[in-house]
């Protein structure tokens, strides 16, 4: 008989910021995590979610309650629309597009692969879309709206199927991210522009760098201004997107977190321009690495492991095998065409985080990146617009592509 044990609110909040700790705990001690910079959310989150699978197979339950990881989610996405002056865009506008371009190859490149093993293997060539882009690229949320999809229409039960593949591509752009880019700077020596070490915000006062160890300058009337203008972007979102839902402005619907990425944008760019309020990049800074790791908590210490241990052999094969490529294309690909500098070695590690996971993730791995070799700024700007926004109409087009192609 299976127990269940519900964590409350506060005590499940606890237990995030304790998967923060873990993580850092273990980072220090184990040189391989330290040295490839694997985020500390995704080992921390990798141990509580180790725990709850044993228990699991105890017969022992664990539900917690987090009703704070989608507003953590908005919080942060609102800061990377904060930290977007037009004076950035201007000069990483043009690499916004060079990088779709390249993760948009990789979609259609992944979902080759997905179908190409699937039928090599005996399972429905479908089924190599479910192990492509629809979980590793889209994330549990585009798994879950295609399995019904592929249900209403093809009457196949893919639900379970897809959910242990997003999980497991959670898990692996979490640790492949870091690992790739570090290989690179390594590897032919490149540094930040900015430096490593030392005060950048002291240096450069509109940088915002996702370093969790840069030292900062802040009061509490600076947080609670900053706080309150990220909660109008979080608002704001969720109003835009109820806006969208009841109009049925079908061109308009995306999730929320694009909503707020763009709010931001908007409001760093009208109080920059009117010049009635200047924005403190510090406080943007820590409020938004605060909330990622937070919400990255969360999301990997619910993880259901046992769903990855249930998964059949083709389909673990087809995944291994989708790593293994990501893992290569960004470190001879991606690189090299975003210009084989600092920027792009940190932009290959994102892109192996949204590739497998969710933008998210993506974000976690350059943050980690950057906390050991300086920052770039053009790496935050990049890939979290393509991977936010872009990518998800690029997935949806190449999708219909191989379906009507298959079928």
């Amino acid at each position: 008989m299976n127990t269940v044990y519900s964590i409350g609110e506060l005590e499940s909040f606890l237990v995030a910021i304790l998967v923060l700790f873990i993580g850092h705990t273990v980072n220090r001690h184990v040189p391989f995590f330290k040295k490839y910079n694997i985020p500390e959310p995704i080992i921390g989150g990798l141990v509580v979610a180790a725990v709850i699978t044993v228990l699991h197979f105890q017969n022992i339950t664990l539900a917690f309650s987090l009703p704070m990881q989608n507003t953590l989610m908005l919080m942060f996405f609102s800061t990377v629309g904060l930290a977007a002056s037009y004076k950035l865009l201007a000069r990483g506008g043009k690499k916004v597009f060079i990088f779709l371009g390249i993760a948009s190859i990789y979609i259609i490149l992944q979902n080759a692969v997905g179908v190409s093993l699937a039928t090599a293997l005996g399972l429905e060539p479908l089924m190599g879309l479910v192990a492509g882009s629809i979980t590793l690229s889209g994330g549990h949320g585009t798994g879950a709206a295609w399995s019904q999809t592929f249900a209403e229409h093809y009457n196949m039960n893919t639900l379970e199927f897809a959910m242990a593949a997003a999980t497991f591509g959670l898990v692996m752009g979490g640790i492949i991210g870091g690992p790739v880019a570090q290989r690179l700077i390594d590897k032919h020596k490149l540094e930040s522009s900015y430096g490593i070490g030392g005060n950048h915000h002291k240096d450069h006062p509109d940088l915002v760098t996702y370093d969790q160890l840069e030292e900062d300058n802040v009061t509490a009337k600076s947080v609670l201004e900053t706080l309150f203008i990220i909660m109008l972007c979080v608002a704001g979102a969720r109003w835009v997107g109820h806006l969208v839902a009841s109009f049925d402005i079908s061109w308009l619907k995306m999730p929320d977190f694009v909503y707020a990425l763009f709010l931001g944008v908007v409001i760093t760019n009208l109080t920059e321009m009117t010049r009635g309020y200047k924005m403190n990049n510090e406080c943007v800074d820590i409020l938004g690495t605060v909330a990622l790791s937070l919400f990255l908590a969360m999301a990997l210490m619910s993880l259901k492991l046992w769903e990855i241990f249930d998964l059949a052999i083709p389909l673990l094969i087809i995944l291994m095998v989708q790593t293994v490529v990501l893992a290569c294309f960004a470190y001879f690909v991606t690189f090299r065409v975003m210009g084989s500098n600092y920027d792009a070695a940190v932009m290959a590690g994102g892109h192996c985080g949204f590739g497998m996971g969710a933008t998210p993730t993506a974000v976690m791995n350059m943050g980690a990146l950057v906390s050991r070799n300086g920052p770039s700024p053009q790496a935050f700007m990049v890939v979290p617009i393509v991977g936010a926004f872009f990518i998800d109409i690029v997935n949806l087009i190449v999708l219909q592509g191989y379906i009507g192609f298959i079928l």
